[in-house]
């Protein structure tokens, strides 16, 4: 029969970062960067969440983060860029399933970053994490079907693209579909050294 590592409640490693980026818990202080991502609506376009207009929506968002994860069962990342020393993105592991050793993930980078690579180089070394020391042996992700460049980035990390889930999220008022990706334990592909201009994904 096949074992795994006890991983409730959820416990970030010490350390995950990479090169480029430093992916940590998030922090209060992280707030009015996060605005700046989050009151653009390119990013917040396809996702399921409104776009932020002021830090009060940051703050709301804050306090539900931090009772999510009073339950044992989600981390809230930041991504920090080391050359700006601000966070730039977040990366969130949810809906642990202890018995399955499975979670959910989700991201978001800011406009300016766009197509650098860093987003998979963070959610690599996050994801390196979560299938060693935090014990998940399943990582699901949902992707709107109008996200391209979300779904070519799972792709490049090993994701499979398992199913669509036909009106799944409701997103500014309208219903849209999305594909679930699935990533196993010993699924995950190494990022290639970033060179300038060849970024291609979030």
């Amino acid at each position: 029969m096949w074992a795994y590592t006890a991983c409730v409640p959820l416990v970030a490693p010490d350390r995950i970062e990479s090169s480029r980026v430093l992916v940590r818990l998030l922090e209060e202080a992280d707030l009015p960067s996060l605005l700046q991502m989050n009151s653009n609506a390119e990013v917040t376009a396809l996702l399921p969440y409104a776009t932020w207009t002021c830090l009060a929506d940051g703050n709301a968002w804050y306090e539900r983060m931090r009772g999510i994860e009073a339950t044992g069962t989600a981390l809230q990342f930041v991504v920090v860029s080391k050359s700006a020393n601000v966070a730039i993105g977040t990366c969130l592991l949810f809906r642990l399933e202890e018995a399955s050793a499975r979670a959910e993930l989700g991201y978001a980078l800011g406009r300016e970053y766009w197509r650098l690579g860093l987003m998979r180089e963070a959610l690599f070394e996050l994801l390196r994490a979560a299938f060693g020391s935090m014990g998940l042996r399943r990582i699901e992700a949902e992707v709107n079907t109008r996200n391209a460049a979300s779904a070519q980035l799972l792709g490049r990390l090993g994701f499979t693209k398992e199913g669509l889930l036909r009106k799944r999220w409701v997103v500014k008022g309208q219903e849209e579909d999305v594909e679930i990706f699935g990533l196993l334990r010993g699924e995950l592909r190494a990022v290639p050294t970033y060179r300038a201009g060849q970024g291609r994904d979030i």
